[in-house]
Parts: structure tokens; C-alpha cells; sequence
């Protein structure tokens, strides 16, 4: 699937600021030879009954495509325009990616959001998840300071969700003669503490660490760390460290589909760089295809990608949290 990256890119575009970063993070992340889309996704419904004709609807998609192409002209770029009606912009998105097979769905993040912030809205953040290819959302004022992609970043835990965030993350340094850091969040499940008395974690944790240490340290070509904290907030915070922080996502039935989690939506609203959520990969849906239905089943009471927490026993804890994506 990331065979040469992201060739075919989808760019939601509606003529505010949010979309001018999503133009500007797009050109970053297009293979040379690869083609953009604008998309300006509306409604189509106009605001009374009496006005709800079909050249009433032709006029909302000249209007547009009239937006598109001076959104295209000032960002002095080559891209086809689109405009496209749905029920929401994400929706709209969704669709166009599905019917075009776009590798990427590149969106800005909304007006709410603290500069040099993503957030997304919720209609838009709602509709993208399920989305059929990768998620990149830039950072607020993206496009009036469009810096050099001289650090990638991946959240990994060893799962294949966070093996397949690291090789896009490689591919896109190659590409950039960029630095990869890598990130492994070591978490102690929040259940442990539901007891009359926490368990003595002291040792468990020193013991998860340079567990996951160890892991880090064996990747090739990576700078990479190991720490304990809560995975949204420590992976929101390493984007200060690096211009754009890719992870996986979950990986829920064979489908393979970019579903969101508590950690990917955490950082669609706190991340302190722009943003690339894959959808789940080839090799674990390949797993969920051979897997039987009850082990499945079971997995799925557990949590997403097979419940790494494992239950307590005696007060020992002996997982990290997923630090890619949960």
C-alpha cells in the first residue's frame, strides 16, 4: 500500500485558512509525479424548500470550483479541482478518496485550534474515521510557515500497526534526507489501581522500560527513546521534537480502514506538529482474516489490537499501553 507513498492525494479545501496548511502540508508529502486533488465539499441544500432546484445546486458547485481554482492559484500549485456534495465535509472526503483510490486525505485543523496546533472538528473528525486511506492533518499556520520535513517521528510499541508507522516514516525521511526518532510510551493500565490498594508498581515499571528500551534501541537508522507517562500526552508533546509525528490505528476486524482510537483522537486535538494516522495494516488484516471467530470475539471484549494489557494478577503488571495507537 505505501509502495512509493502517497502518489494520489485528496486535500479538503473550503477557502479558510485550515485548508491553505492542508495545500501547503500536501505539496510536503506528494511523490514527485504524483497528483493532487482540491476537494471543496457542500451540502448542496440550499437554506429554504423554495430555493432547492437543481440550478440552485449547480450554482453551490460552480461557486466551488470558483473557490478551488483561486485557492489553486495562490498556492502555485498543479491540482485537478472538485467540487463535491455530501452531508458533511468528512463524508465528502471519505467518498472521494474511496472513488478516486486516494492514497492520502490531507485536511487542516480547525479555527479553534492553538497555532501550531491540530484539532479537528468534530463533523470532520467523525466522518474521516473509517476513512479508506491515511489521515495527514496540519498544524494551524502551517501554510504561512511551511518548514522542511527535516524530522519524522513515529509512536512504536513493536505492534504491526507501529511496524508499518515506522516504514512510512523511514520512506518519508528517505524522501526528505530527514532524521526518524522513534517514541515507545510505557503505561501502566489505569484497572490497576481499582483495588482497595495500588500495587507496588516501582519495580514493574523499571522493568517495562528497559523492556522497551531494548526495543528501540535494536532499530536501524532510528533515534530512538523509551518513557513512562500516558501515551496521548507524551506523543503529544514529542511533536515538539520532531515536524510530523506518524502513528497507526487500530486494528479492528480485516477490514483495512483507519479507525481512530483515545490516542490518535487525543492527538487530532493536542499533537504540537502536523499529523499522519495510517489505517491498519496488510499484515494484521491478514491475521483477522484467519483468525476464528471466537478468538475474535474474545479479543475484541479484550480491546483493540488483542488487549496488550494483560489483567492483573497479585498486583503484577507486566505490558506497555500502546503507544502507536489506542
Amino acid at each position: 500500500m505505501f509502495c512509493g507513498m502517497f502518489k494520489n492525494l485528496i486535500v479538503g479545501v473550503d477557502g479558510r485558512p485550515g485548508g491553505r496548511d492542508a495545500i501547503a502540508l500536501a505539496t510536503r508529502l506528494l511523490t514527485p509525479g504524483g497528483n493532487i486533488t482540491l476537494v471543496n465539499v457542500h451540502s448542496g441544500v440550499p437554506p429554504t424548500p423554495i430555493t432547492s432546484t437543481p440550478a440552485a445546486e449547480a450554482e453551490a458547485g460552480e461557486e466551488g470550483r470558483s473557490l478551488l481554482q483561486r485557492e489553486r492559484d495562490q498556492a502555485e500549485i498543479a491540482a485537478e479541482v472538485l467540487s463535491f456534495t455530501a452531508s458533511s465535509p468528512g463524508r465528502g472526503l471519505h467518498q472521494v478518496a474511496e472513488q478516486r483510490h486516494a492514497d492520502l486525505i490531507v485536511v487542516g485543523s480547525c479555527s479553534r485550534g492553538l497555532i501550531g496546533r491540530v484539532m479537528l472538528g468534530d463533523d470532520t473528525k467523525g466522518s474521516l474515521n473509517g476513512a479508506p486511506c491515511a489521515v495527514a492533518v496540519a498544524t494551524r499556520g502551517y501554510a504561512e510557515s511551511p518548514t522542511p520535513i527535516a524530522t519524522v517521528g513515529v509512536g512504536y510499541d513493536a505492534s504491526p500497526e507501529s511496524q508499518a508507522a515506522l516504514v512510512v516514516a523511514k520512506e518519508i525521511a528517505s524522501e526528505h534526507r530527514s532524521l526518524v526518532k522513534a517514541l515507545e510510551v510505557v503505561s501502566i493500565p489505569t484497572y490497576a489501581f481499582t483495588g482497595v490498594a495500588p500495587p507496588a508498581l516501582g519495580d514493574t515499571v523499571e522493568v517495562l522500560l528497559e523492556e522497551a528500551k531494548g526495543r528501540v534501541d535494536k532499530l536501524e537508522d532510528v533515534e530512538g527513546r523509551a518513557i513512562y507517562g500516558l501515551p496521548g500526552e507524551e506523543l503529544a508533546a514529542f511533536g515538539e521534537q520532531v515536524d510530523l509525528l506518524v502513528v497507526g490505528s487500530r486494528s479492528y476486524g480485516p477490514v483495512k480502514r483507519l479507525v481512530l482510537g483515545s490516542t490518535s483522537n487525543f492527538l487530532q486535538r493536542h499533537a504540537r506538529c502536523s499529523l499522519l494516522v495510517l489505517p491498519r495494516t496488510a499484515a494484521s488484516a491478514s491475521q483477522g482474516e484467519q483468525e476464528p471467530e471466537g478468538q475474535r470475539a474474545s479479543r475484541r471484549e479484550q480491546g483493540p489490537q488483542g488487549a496488550r494489557e494483560p489483567a492483573v494478577d497479585a498486583g503484577a503488571i507486566s505490558q506497555t499501553a500502546i503507544a502507536s495507537e489506542r
